[in-house]
């Protein structure tokens, strides 16, 4: 039986979404890997995200870069597609918990609309496969579910530990009696200004 002409519509749609979430995915990934696009590379993403309590941060700098460019490349290219579909979730669900939890849902409140919709464009991607214009249907590629089931299992203890990771706490101010001590050692600073 031919494809009809809604089939060739359907796979153009896939392929544009693929394309767009893949190929934006791509491109954080370059930031924080490459300093891309306006991005700061391995250095600035590590201080960052050690900052959020990742740790080590260098490591976790590659491992959310690595997550982004990769699941991206593979979604914009439509390879191994279920893999790379559920490879988005775990740098979107990171961003979500690390930078966006506690806020409304939009973009514009540093909410996590956008991983929102990353991890949406993924799932269909991955329920509906890649489309004829993919290389997943160009070399017949039926990606193992092995493969997909050890990825949403590094997905998992990945997301865990990010989540259960925890930034230092800040040092406490002295109160005024321990700054008035430290000054008169001349082992600290000046009482707080906003006890003095």
């Amino acid at each position: 039986m031919g494809k009809s002409k809604n089939s060739v519509a359907t796979d153009l749609g896939l392929l544009t979404l693929r394309l767009t979430a893949g190929g934006l995915m791509a491109g954080h990934g370059a930031q924080k890997l490459f300093g891309l696009f306006g991005g700061y590379g391995i250095g600035g993403t590590a201080g960052w995200l050690g900052s959020l309590g990742l740790k080590p941060p260098k490591l976790w700098a590659y491992m959310a870069g690595g997550g982004e460019f990769g699941s991206g490349l593979l979604l914009a290219l439509g390879l191994f597609t279920p893999a790379g579909a559920v490879s988005v979730f775990g740098p979107m669900l990171m961003a979500w918990n690390k930078a966006h939890t506690g806020k409304p849902v939009w973009a514009t409140a540093g909410g996590p609309e956008l991983p929102l919709i990353y991890m949406a464009s993924a799932a269909a991607l991955g329920v509906t496969g890649p489309g004829r214009f993919s290389l997943d249907e160009a070399f017949g590629i039926d990606t193992p579910t092995l493969l997909v089931a050890a990825t949403a299992a590094g997905v998992v203890v990945g997301v865990a530990l990010g989540i259960a990771a925890q930034p230092d706490a800040a040092p406490a101010e002295p109160s005024v009696d321990e700054a008035l001590a430290a000054e008169a050692t001349g082992t600290g600073d000046a009482v707080p200004a906003t006890e003095a």
